[in-house]
C-alpha cells in the first residue's frame, strides 16, 4: 500500500467526553473498553494494518491515561494539557505537525469505531485527483440527507447546510454522513489554524472558495461511541461480529450459578449471584451481581441503559 508508506495518522483523543459521563470519570473517553481492548487500541490496530507506522494521539482530559497507553503502544503524544486549553480538531492536528512529519495525514476521531479502506481513502489526495485537498469517509444516504452532499466523481458539493461555491443544488446525486475518518492532504495541512474545527474552520472555507474535497463511500460497520447507549451497542456488535455469545477476559471469575447472555466481562472482573447477565458490559476488575440486564458495571457503579435495564 504505497500511499500508506508515506502517510502518518492522528487519532483525536483529547475530548472531554461529557456525553459519555460518568464513564469518563474513570478513564479517558478513547480508552473505554470495547470487547477485549480499549476503543483506541481498535483504531491503532486498523491504522497499522493499513501500513501506517507513524501514529500520533493528542491528549487533554485525563491526559495521563492517554500517555500511559501511548507509551505501551509506541505512539507519539501531543499533550494539549500542557498548554491548558483544548485546541479543537484543526488546532490539534496543527500542534502535532512536527510529530506527524510531512505528507498526508489520516485523521481519526478517537470515539469512532469503523473499518474503512485507508488505502482507498488516501488515494485521491495522494494522486491529486481533481486537486483534492482532503478526502472524507462517508456513509451513503439518499440525495439531500445527512451532513454531506456528493456530486459526480465523488466531489463533495454540500457540507452541513452549505453548498460548494458555484455548484447548483441539482449537482448533488447522493447524501451521506461523514464518519469522522478522513485524510488531510499536505497542501491543506499548511493552512490549518492554531485553534479551531476541521469542519467549520477548514473544510467549509474550502467549499466556499470552490476548492475540492472528495468523498469515499463507506458501507461497513460504524459506531460513534458518544453515548452510554451507543457504548453498550458497540460492545454487543463486537460480540456479534465474532459470533460470540459472550466474552470473558483473562482472569475473570464467574459464579457457576450465573450465566452470560450477550455480555462482555473484562479481565479480572468478578460475577457473583444466581441468574443471567444479559446485554451487559462489566469493566476489567469490576464486580457484578446477577441477575442484571442492559447495564454497564464499573468499579463501584452499575448503570442501567434503556428501558430494558434490570439491576440486581
Amino acid at each position: 500500500m504505497a500511499h500508506a508508506d508515506s502517510a502518518s495518522a492522528m487519532v483525536l483523543a483529547a475530548g472531554l467526553g461529557t456525553r459519555l459521563a460518568p464513564l469518563t470519570q474513570y478513564c479517558a473517553k478513547p480508552l473505554v473498553p470495547i470487547g477485549d481492548r480499549p476503543a483506541l487500541a481498535h483504531i491503532v490496530d486498523a491504522v497499522r494494518k493499513a501500513g501506517i507506522r507513524r501514529i500520533v494521539v493528542n491528549a487533554f482530559h485525563r491526559a495521563e491515561d492517554v500517555r500511559a497507553f501511548a507509551a505501551r503502544e509506541g505512539l507519539a503524544v501531543s499533550d494539549e494539557a500542557q498548554g491548558g486549553e483544548l485546541l479543537g480538531t484543526a488546532g490539534g492536528v496543527a500542534r502535532a505537525e512536527s510529530l506527524l512529519g510531512d505528507g498526508d495525514v489520516v485523521v481519526w476521531n478517537g470515539d469512532v469505531l469503523a473499518e474503512p479502506d485507508l488505502g482507498a481513502l488516501l488515494e485521491p489526495t495522494a494522486k491529486g485527483v481533481d486537486g483534492a485537498l482532503a478526502t472524507l469517509a462517508v456513509l451513503p444516504r439518499p440525495r439531500g440527507e445527512g451532513n454531506i452532499g456528493v456530486g459526480r466523481g465523488g466531489r463533495i458539493v454540500r457540507m452541513r447546510s452549505e453548498r460548494a461555491a458555484g455548484v447548483p443544488p441539482e449537482a448533488e446525486i447522493e447524501g451521506g454522513y461523514f464518519i469522522g475518518v478522513h485524510v488531510l492532504g499536505a497542501r491543506l495541512r499548511s493552512r490549518l489554524p492554531a485553534r479551531g474545527c476541521l469542519v467549520g474552520d477548514v473544510y467549509l472555507p474550502v467549499l466556499r472558495q470552490a476548492e475540492v474535497l472528495r468523498a469515499v463511500r463507506y458501507e461497513g460497520p460504524f459506531f460513534d461511541v458518544g453515548s452510554l447507549q451507543a457504548y453498550l451497542e458497540a460492545n454487543l456488535a463486537w460480540l456479534d461480529r465474532r459470533a460470540l455469545g459472550a466474552f470473558r477476559g483473562r482472569g475473570a471469575s464467574i459464579d457457576p450459578r450465573a450465566t452470560l447472555e450477550r455480555s462482555v466481562i473484562g479481565a479480572g472482573a468478578v460475577v457473583r449471584g444466581r441468574g443471567a447477565l444479559t446485554r451487559c458490559v462489566v469493566w476489567p476488575g469490576a464486580r457484578a451481581t446477577a441477575p442484571i440486564a442492559d447495564a454497564i458495571v464499573l468499579d463501584d457503579l452499575v448503570l442501567g441503559i434503556g428501558e430494558g435495564a434490570r439491576l440486581a
